[in-house]
């Protein structure tokens, strides 16, 4: 089914958007400054062609690293990045996802795809920190979340 979904997708419409993120990702390569930005385009590029059976979850949720002199760095540096592409390729990508997933959701059989094209566009502002991963890994990551979250409020009681 996931192959079915991805090959309708892609014909349909994730070849062009996959193709506005991979030139995103080759215009920010072209600059020191844009690299991450890069890295995470064409994770997205990977994500906008064949969505069904992945999930984008955050880098900090799935190495689970705390709070340190390092990841404060890298998270203002992945802000900035965000900012950037947000002001260039993210509003684009964002308005091309949000039109690719009302024209799904009008009918039954695209309800699916418009679901997959919502997920895509909330990444598409910030797609600095994410990583792309199969659904079954996305649930137990956050699955583990849930159990710190609610570990921290028993211990906080």
């Amino acid at each position: 089914m996931r192959l079915a979904g991805c090959v309708t997708w892609f014909v349909l419409a994730g070849w062009a958007l996959a193709l506005i993120w991979f030139l995103g990702g080759v215009v920010f390569a072209l600059s020191v400054i844009g690299l991450p930005l890069a890295r995470s385009a064409m994770e997205m590029t990977q994500l906008s062609a064949w969505p069904f059976g992945r999930d984008v979850v955050h880098i900090r949720d799935l190495d689970q690293k705390q709070r340190n002199r390092l990841t404060a760095t890298s998270g203002t540096i992945g802000l900035v990045a965000n900012l950037i592409w947000a002001a260039s390729f993210g509003s684009l990508l964002f308005i091309a996802y949000l039109l690719a997933g009302i024209v799904s959701c009008l009918t039954i059989i695209g309800i699916p795809f418009g679901i997959q094209a919502f997920k895509l566009a909330g990444v598409s502002f910030w797609p600095v920190g994410w990583r792309v991963v199969s659904v079954e890994l996305a649930e137990i990551v956050r699955t583990r979340k849930a159990r710190d979250q609610l570990a921290g409020y028993a211990t906080a009681m």
